[in-house]
């Protein structure tokens, strides 16, 4: 499992080991009511309980682990704009109207999310010098062309670079040109996770870790949040699980496919790795398994791919991660690999998240399908908006009923052996 590939085995990843920002912890008190029962302590939950405080709305986020213990814990860190999709897909499912409006919504998301770390101080190694979508062939130049082209017709500072360009930014010939987006950045994501708590608690919303909602049931008017501490009794319940759904709705964590997503970083590099990534942008490939790499605020490298962390120090995924990072800085020599783990992801069929009304006074918005930094801010913002009296006609995408993948579970299974796979090919 992920922890004992760490120094420290309470920690589950990198960044949980090497955040700035003191963990939240604090005992679910007992039987007690609110307005909003949050149930997940990552971005949506988080800051839907932190846009809900402010307005005045009493919350309380529960969280079965510790903070950040999901995604928002795991992930890379790539503070990215939009989702996979390019414009033209978005508004072409959505139609005109709502896609243009999920577009502006989803294009200004990391805007938002740098603006609450100044606004709050959060320490989390915010850096704003965008990202890379790399092209890993001469052929994937031409849809990151086309997809330059459509953000650049709504306005976003994005640039399509050459070979060259693409080679003094990351520091590798290794790409046939990039997508640079200027909106986007990196952060420690766990950092972030762990910010957003500071300021939710700051602002008398109250957060309980370590207390797993065990059943949820309407009763009245208002729903009970049983935990094995007590009851929570509120008028809303938000359900900001994301990929680590279980069983508490029924089927909920039916609706998306689970990929997994590994990552590795090396020890300090101590200026040796000087020319990879000067400016310290995030960089992620257009290759089908795609693969990431980026530098933090300590002179790491983290590489990963789709896929779970295989074997302990001698291990398959060390020995990916090794051949990888010759193969793009072949000049750095060899790196001591100093933490590997793995996250989940939940992908929705077309690639586009979900907010679900699952009954009354019962959201949860889901699906972030691998972005879930800004879309989690945003739509957290968004449900706090709904529930202070806003129209569900302004949420970033139409209410939807759920529906359940059709053979999810040989889906998984498939997916994580091709995943596999390519670790063993990538290693050789």
């Amino acid at each position: 499992m992920v922890g004992q590939s760490l120094q420290d085995a309470s920690k589950i990843s990198l960044w949980d080991m090497s955040a700035a920002e003191q963990d939240c912890q604090a005992a679910f008190p007992g039987d007690c009511t609110t307005d909003v029962a949050i149930i997940g302590g990552g971005y949506t939950g988080l800051s839907t309980a932190l846009h809900c405080a402010e307005k005045g709305i009493d919350c309380h986020v529960l969280e079965a682990q510790k903070i950040g213990y999901g995604g928002s814990g795991r992930n890379g860190g790539l503070v990215n704009a939009g989702l996979w999709l390019p414009p033209a897909e978005i508004k072409a499912q959505l139609g005109e109207e709502r896609g243009a409006h999920l577009l502006e919504i989803l294009g200004k998301a990391p805007e938002y999310v740098f603006s609450l770390i100044e606004k709050y101080q959060i320490q989390c190694e915010a850096v704003r010098a965008g990202t890379i979508h790399g092209a890993h062939s001469a052929k994937s130049m031409d849809e990151l062309g086309a997809r330059a082209r459509a953000w650049q017709q709504l306005g976003a500072p994005v640039e399509l670079l050459s070979r060259e360009e693409t080679t003094r930014l990351i520091g590798t010939g290794a790409f046939h040109g990039g997508l640079l987006d200027l909106r986007a950045g990196t952060i420690n994501p766990m950092g972030y996770a762990r910010g957003l708590a500071r300021a939710v608690a700051a602002a008398g919303a109250k957060i309980s870790t370590g207390a797993q909602a065990l059943s949820l049931t309407r009763d009245g008017g208002s729903w009970k949040v049983e935990t094995g501490s007590g009851t929570l009794a509120a008028k809303w319940v938000i359900l900001a699980t994301n990929a680590y759904s279980d069983n508490l709705w029924p089927s909920l964590n039916k609706t998306y496919t689970l990929i997994n997503y590994f990552q590795l970083a090396t020890a300090p590099l101590k200026g040796r790795g000087a020319k990879i990534l000067p400016e310290r942008q995030g960089v992620w490939d257009t290759a089908p398994v795609m693969s990431s790499v980026r530098r933090d605020a300590h002179d790491r490298l983290i590489i990963g791919s789709m896929g779970s962390v295989i074997g302990g120090k001698e291990g398959l995924s060390r020995r990916w991660a090794r051949k990888m990072l010759d193969r793009l800085f072949p000049d750095l020599g060899e790196v001591q690999i100093e933490a590997a783990w793995h996250g989940q992801i939940a992908m929705t069929p077309d690639h586009l998240p979900r907010i679900h009304k699952l009954a009354e006074g019962l959201y949860t918005p889901i699906g972030y399908n691998g972005r879930g930094i800004g879309p989690g801010t945003v739509f957290g913002r968004s449900m706090a908006e709904l529930l202070d009296g806003g129209s569900e006609d302004c949420l970033p995408l139409p209410l939807t009923e759920t529906s359940s993948v059709q053979f999810r579970t040989s889906k998984n299974m498939l997916m994580e052996a091709a995943f596999a796979a390519n670790q063993l090919i990538r290693s050789i």
